[in-house]
């Protein structure tokens, strides 16, 4: 998996890497933030009028939006099942990272050169009618 990352980021310098971690930190945050006072608004407008509740402050959306995560969502999946099936959280769904394990071996042994005729292959349209003439 570290040559998995070593490609992705092989043309940028340490400080757009910085830059784009930070970046990613502080867009994070401000969701959570954003999403905590969603619940609170959400809350505070709705559920003291339909069912006489107290109203929330900012950290009690948050624990509240934990806890139903945990509660309801703690598998992480989509929410769609198939009949008469449920849900488990040791199913394999989308996120079935099994074969990645190939990954690093992959890319040491063929990664540069099949990459390099991938290129050629989309940027030569020669190369390309050729290859499709056959």
């Amino acid at each position: 998996m570290k040559n998995f990352f070593t490609h992705k980021f092989r043309k940028k310098s340490p400080l757009e890497i910085a830059g784009m971690i930070i970046f990613g930190v502080i867009a994070i945050t401000g969701l959570a933030i954003l999403f905590g006072f969603v619940i609170m608004w959400l809350w505070n407008w709705l559920m003291p009028e339909i069912f006489g509740l107290t109203t929330l402050n900012y950290w009690q959306a948050v624990g509240l939006f934990i806890l139903l995560k945990l509660l309801l969502g703690g598998c992480g999946g989509s929410g769609k099942s198939s009949k008469g099936s449920k849900r488990k959280c040791d199913d394999n769904s989308k996120s079935d990272f099994s074969k990645w394990k190939h990954y690093d071996k992959f890319w040491e042994e063929e990664g540069d050169e099949l990459y390099k005729k991938y290129l050629e292959r989309k940027t030569d349209p020669a190369q390309a009618n050729e290859s499709q003439s056959e």
